[in-house]
C-alpha cells in the first residue's frame, strides 16, 4: 500500500521515526500546542489528528489512535509499515487495580493481557504474551527516577470491554496485574509482527480500588508527567 493510506493522510516523511500515541485526540493537540516547537498538523482524516514538530531539536510526532485495540491496531499497522516510523509510545490513561498505584501515578507496561481475540489473526500454535521494548522501558524508567515521578512497572491488561457485563476486571489482580486500559496489547502485537518498538505509559485517571476518578479535562490537559517522559526518550 502507498500513501496517503486509508486512514492517514500525510505523505511519507510526514511522521518522525517517534511517535506519541495518545487515545483522545484533544490530547494530541495539547501535546503539540504545548511541548513541540513549529508542530504541523499532518492527519486531520476522521478528527483523529497528528503533528509533527521538534522537540529539543529532534523531530518528534504525535497522532491519536482512537479507543480500543481494533482502532490503534489500524493506526499503529500503518504507522509501522507506511510512514517508517520505528518508536510508537502509547501516553493514556488506565484503571489502577492495585492499591498501592494512586491516582495521576504513572505506569508502564512490560506486559499486556488481553480478553481480546486481536492476536488470533496471528494463526500461532499457543498464546502470544505481548510484552513492550524494552529499549524504550529501561530508558523511560531512567527518565521517570531522575525526575522523581513515583512510577510502577508490570502486567496491564488490556479489556476489549469498558462496561464488563461479567464484572470480572478485579480477577487480573489476583495475577499481580496492575491496571486496565484498552490498546496496549494490540500496540505491542502489532511492533512484534513488524520487527518495530513500542511502549505503554498511562496515567492513572480512576481506582477500581478506591473508586476515586479524575474528570475528563483533567484526562485531557493535566497529564504533564507521562507527556514529558515519553517526549524525553523520543
Amino acid at each position: 500500500m502507498s500513501t496517503p493510506t486509508p486512514h492517514i493522510a500525510a505523505g511519507k516523511g510526514d511522521f518522525a521515526k517517534t511517535v506519541l500515541m495518545p487515545g483522545d485526540p484533544l490530547r494530541a493537540k495539547f501535546v503539540a500546542d504545548n511541548y513541540l516547537e513549529n508542530a504541523v498538523l499532518v492527519n486531520p482524516v476522521r478528527g483523529v489528528n497528528g503533528y509533527t514538530g521538534t522537540y529539543k531539536g529532534k523531530k518528534v510526532s504525535v497522532m491519536a489512535s482512537g479507543m480500543g485495540m481494533p482502532s490503534i491496531g489500524i493506526y499503529s499497522y500503518e504507522l509501522y509499515h507506511f510512514y517508517d516510523v520505528d518508536n510508537i509510545i502509547r501516553i493514556g490513561t488506565a484503571g489502577s487495580m492495585h492499591k498501592d498505584l494512586k491516582i495521576r501515578d504513572v505506569a508502564f507496561a512490560m506486559g499486556a493481557c488481553t480478553n481480546s481475540a486481536f492476536a488470533s489473526q496471528f494463526e500461532l500454535p499457543g498464546t502470544f504474551a505481548p510484552i513492550a521494548s524494552y529499549e524504550l522501558l529501561s530508558k523511560a524508567i531512567k527518565v521517570t527516577e531522575e525526575m522523581g515521578i513515583h512510577y510502577m512497572a508490570g502486567n496491564f491488561l488490556s479489556s476489549d470491554t469498558f462496561y464488563d457485563d461479567s464484572q470480572g476486571t478485579m480477577k487480573w489482580a489476583k495475577m499481580g496485574v496492575l491496571c486496565v486500559e484498552m490498546e496496549a496489547a494490540a500496540l505491542y502485537m502489532n511492533a512484534a509482527r513488524a520487527g518495530k518498538n513500542a511502549l505503554a505509559i498511562c496515567t492513572i485517571s480512576d481506582s477500581i480500588v478506591t473508586g476515586e476518578a479524575t474528570t475528563a479535562e483533567e484526562r485531557q490537559e493535566s497529564f504533564h508527567d507521562m507527556m514529558k517522559i515519553a517526549l524525553e526518550i523520543a
